[in-house]
């Protein structure tokens, strides 16, 4: 069965298609992509969870296990290596 794309307009003004119901506007997320640090490196979806989950820096991320990571909506298995890298990078690691 072929998904059929609806137009939407997000409140800046883009216009867009998508065949699901979420309302994140990719050029909106496109534009508020960080160049640098940990987050830059997700995905949209997986950076979205870690910020709405109120993780915004690998400080805070050293207090949550990757099981807990991976039950937030967005991130999946991908995710969990890029993140331990940023972590090792800096001499940190996952909640135990």
């Amino acid at each position: 069965m072929a998904s059929i794309k609806t137009l939407k307009i997000c409140p800046k003004g883009h216009r867009f298609y998508k065949s699901s119901d979420c309302p994140s506007c990719p050029i909106c997320e496109n534009e508020q992509r960080p160049e640098t640090g940990f987050l830059s490196l997700l995905s949209a979806p997986a950076r979205r969870a870690l910020v709405n989950a109120g993780i915004t820096s690998l400080n805070q991320l050293t207090t949550y296990t990757p099981k807990q990571v991976l039950a937030f909506h967005g991130v999946g298995p991908s995710t969990i290596p890029i993140l331990r890298e940023a972590l090792a990078q800096q001499n940190l690691d996952f909640k135990a």
